[in-house]
C-alpha cells in the first residue's frame, strides 16, 4: 500500500464506485442503442406492412369504383386513399350545409360498396378511423377579414361533414354494419387549412370546396407511435453524447 493510499482509507471504495458507475453509464448506453435498433427494425417491418395494407385497399377500391368515378366527379389517392367528391355544385349550395339530391344519389350507391369493401376479414381489424372530410376554399363575403372567413368556413365545412354523416348511415341496411360504422367513422370539418392550388401556385377555389372519404388503419397509429418513440431514443442518445 501506497503513502496516498495509507492517508485515505476510502480510496479503495471510491475507485470502486467510479467504475461501477462507468459500467452502469456503457450498459445504460447499450440498451439504448439496442432499443433504437430494435425500433428501427419495428419501424421498417411496419413500414412493409402498411405499404401492403395500403396497396391491397387501393387496388380493391379502385377496382369497385373506377367505373363511377368520373361520372361522379371523384378520384381516389393512392397515397392516402382518399375518394375526392370534387363538383362543388354537386355537393351543396353555395354557403349552404344540405346535401343536394344529386350528391345523396351518389352517397346512396357510393357508401354501402364502401363499407362492404372496408368491413371485409383482410381489413376490418386493421381499420382504425373512417374519416368524411369537409373542405372549402378560402374565400367568404366580400370584406370579410381573413379570420373572418376561415371561422365562418370552419363552421359551414363541419355543418356540412355532420350532415353527410347522418345521412350515409341512413344508406345502410343491416344493423350489423351501421353499427360496426358507428364506432370508427368521424365528422371532420377543416375549413380552408387544406387547400388545392394550380400549377401556377394560386389557390384553387373549385377543387378547394370538396368532400372527402378516407381511412386510418392500425398500422399507420403503431407507426406514428414508433416513430415517435424512435426520435425520442435518438435525442436520449445525443443527450448522452453530450454527458
Amino acid at each position: 500500500m501506497t503513502s496516498g493510499e495509507s492517508g485515505n482509507p476510502f480510496a479503495l471504495s471510491i475507485g470502486d464506485l467510479m467504475a461501477a458507475l462507468l459500467l452502469v453509464f456503457i450498459l445504460l448506453v447499450g440498451a439504448t442503442l439496442l432499443m433504437v435498433k430494435e425500433d428501427e427494425e419495428r419501424t421498417v417491418e411496419l413500414i412493409s406492412e402498411y405499404q401492403a395494407l395500403q396497396d391491397s385497399l387501393y387496388n380493391d377500391l379502385r377496382s369497385e369504383f373506377e367505373g363511377d368515378l368520373e361520372r361522379w366527379s371523384a378520384v381516389i389517392e393512392r397515397e392516402t386513399l382518399a375518394i375526392r367528391f370534387q363538383e362543388p355544385e354537386v355537393l351543396f349550395g353555395k354557403g349552404e350545409a344540405t346535401v343536394r339530391p344529386r350528391f345523396e344519389q351518389i352517397l346512396d350507391n357510393f357508401f354501402p360498396r364502401y363499407i362492404r369493401i372496408l368491413r371485409q376479414p383482410e381489413y376490418r381489424s386493421s381499420i382504425r378511423e373512417i374519416r368524411i372530410e369537409g373542405h372549402t376554399s378560402s374565400e367568404w363575403a366580400p370584406g370579410s377579414t381573413e379570420e373572418e372567413a376561415y371561422f365562418n368556413n370552419m363552421r359551414l365545412s363541419q355543418d356540412r361533414t355532420r350532415t353527410v354523416l347522418r345521412y350515409v348511415l341512413g344508406t345502410l341496411d343491416r344493423r350489423e354494419a351501421t353499427d360496426w360504422t358507428q364506432n370508427l367513422i368521424t365528422a371532420n370539418g377543416l375549413s380552408s387549412s387544406e387547400l388545392i392550388y394550380t400549377e401556377s401556385g394560386k389557390e384553387d377555389r373549385e377543387a378547394s370546396r370538396r368532400v372527402e372519404f378516407r381511412v386510418r388503419t392500425n398500422a399507420e397509429s403503431q407507426l406514428e407511435e414508433i416513430l415517435s418513440q424512435l426520435a425520442q431514443n435518438q435525442e436520449g442518445v445525443r443527450q448522452q453524447d453530450r454527458e
